[in-house]
């Protein structure tokens, strides 16, 4: 049985009107099913529900509107299914388009702000430590617990709202200080350091580290060097995909891990896995699924969304070339305002770069329909989901891996496990 506190009954029972009365129910529902005995305040969410998957959320978000819903706490937005900056386009038919748009309106309608972005940590939004927080987005639930310190569950659709109005969230899961104990040690000390500190490593690492670890919590130790934060941005958003990883930890880097006997509360790990180099090369050979490596029809970068150094680097690789192949990068407008302010959106335009902001290429129809086409990228989380998501088979490699390919034309590779 969940108790339910007075302040918290009043706002079930229509204090606040019936969208808030309908969050709490939701908020209260999940915590009894979960066996959660009360709710905790929470000091901000992040939205993954505003993407579109079908009309049933667009009539969820617009009830909660009319029933004068507004968020109670500080809650940014997660992509949605249309670059409203223009900067791409999408091929949404008209009926799916008009439910997109309106169901983007009514959460800006319900207090969230328009952030658009899957990587909100990199656009101003970074909980303190410890804080009490309700986030989607898996990526961005593994960088809120792991590398910011906040404590969140995987909030999905509807329940991430729902917590973001009510200001609740249940009180179970990552949320409680025992259930964030690392149980796995997941030791890289006999990979190549080399390796290990180029951008290449980390989505690898990840789907190695998802596939392996599943649901349970790990401590990365055995690294000679603080991971960068684009490095953990990619390793937790490729684990997040390959397995359901919700947090872990890094020996020296993260928070809770400034040591391995920290991370795993003082205990005995259950289990310790040696990495090795052979189990690096099977991890990176599963993040390309094309039977064939002898051309490309596209190139997508930025899932998680770019950063403003991951497009410095973007730029110094190009050196002023015109791609043969169309390169997506995706962004959030954080980002495309300063490389507007310092006119390198269009620099990277006149190259044949195409950005895309507020979404990206695997959850909404941008790229173009061709049977077979093939699709090269360094981010793990697009090797996951592009195949099912888009029809195109993946090739994986590093960003320069990718720049090179779409200078020529055809696959090049110059990085390997």
């Amino acid at each position: 049985m969940v108790q339910l506190t007075r302040e918290e009954r009043a706002i079930a029972g229509g204090e606040r009107g019936d969208g808030a009365a309908m969050a709490m129910r939701i908020v209260a529902e999940t915590a009894r099913l979960m066996g959660a005995q009360s709710l905790i305040p929470i000091e901000s969410a992040h939205i993954d529900g505003a993407l579109y998957h079908g009309d049933s959320g667009t009539l969820f978000a617009e009830r909660l509107v009319a029933g004068g819903a507004r968020t109670a706490v500080r809650a940014t937005l997660n992509v949605g299914a249309i670059d409203l900056t223009g900067c791409s386009r999408n091929r949404l038919p008209p009926h799916q388009l008009d439910m997109a748009g309106r169901m983007m309106t009514a959460y800006k309608s319900l207090g969230c702000e328009p952030t658009w972005t899957c990587a909100p940590y990199q656009a101003g939004h970074r909980p303190r430590l410890g804080s009490q927080v309700a986030w989607g987005e898996s990526n961005a639930v593994a960088f809120c617990n792991s590398v910011l310190g906040a404590r969140t569950n995987r909030y999905g659709d509807f329940l991430d709202i729902a917590c973001a109005i009510s200001g609740r969230a249940p009180d179970y899961g990552l949320h409680r200080t025992e259930n964030r104990r690392a149980t796995v040690v997941f030791d890289v000390s006999n990979i190549d350091p080399a390796f290990l500190s180029s951008d290449v490593a980390w989505p690898v690492l990840g789907n190695l580290y998802g596939r392996l670890i599943g649901e349970s919590i790990g401590v990365i130790s055995g690294l000679s060097f603080r991971p960068r934060e684009d490095m953990l941005k990619a390793f937790g958003a490729t684990a997040a995909s390959a397995g359901s990883v919700g947090l872990f930890h890094v020996a020296g880097t993260t928070p809770e891990a400034p040591d391995e006997s920290t991370a795993l509360h003082h205990l005995p790990p259950e289990e310790r896995i040696l990495v090795n180099a052979e189990m690096m090369r099977d991890a990176q050979n599963r993040l390309s699924t094309a039977e064939r490596a002898d051309r490309i029809d596209a190139v997508a970068i930025g899932s998680p969304h770019l950063s403003l150094e991951e497009f410095d680097t973007l730029r110094k690789l190009l050196r002023g070339r015109k791609v043969a192949v169309p390169i997506y990068a995706c962004t959030g407008r954080h980002v495309l305002r300063i490389l507007e302010r310092d006119r390198h959106r269009q620099d990277l335009e006149a190259s044949g770069i195409i950005i895309v902001a507020d979404t990206c290429v695997v959850v909404t129809p941008i790229l173009p329909e061709k049977p077979g086409a093939i699709l090269m990228t360094n981010s793990g989380k697009f090797s996951h989901y592009a195949p099912a998501n888009t029809g195109y088979s993946v090739l994986y490699g590093s960003l320069s891996d990718c720049v090179e390919s779409a200078v020529a034309g055809v696959p090049v590779f110059g990085s390997a496990a």
